[in-house]
């Protein structure tokens, strides 16, 4: 997960600097006033997205296909543990055993 977070972060910085460059040179419009870098980043949010959806197709599966493997690891160890549970607990509850009290 943490390589396809650096492969986005860097497709967007790409987008940064490629819009940076044509604000600086007046192909694309500046913004009003102060709002220059806010308009230059969300514009390269605009165009990183679509890019890293194509590009990072493959990395995103396989990202995907860990974070669903964890996820069925630990659902099988919580099934586990109670699973072992109710085993220690029908053990004490066994016929000819007095039943503790609380």
């Amino acid at each position: 997960m943490l390589r396809y977070t650096l492969m986005r972060l860097g497709v967007f910085a790409g987008c940064f600097v490629v819009v940076w460059g044509l604000v600086y040179t007046g192909i694309v419009p500046r913004g009003f006033g102060a709002s220059n870098g806010m308009w230059m980043v969300l514009l390269a949010l605009v165009l990183s997205a679509p890019i890293s959806f194509v590009v990072l197709r493959k990395e995103r599966d396989r990202a995907s296909a860990n974070v669903v493997a964890r996820v069925d690891r630990m659902k099988a160890n919580l099934e586990a543990n109670a699973s072992q549970e109710d085993d220690a607990d029908d053990a004490a509850r066994a016929p000819g055993q007095a039943p503790q009290a609380s």
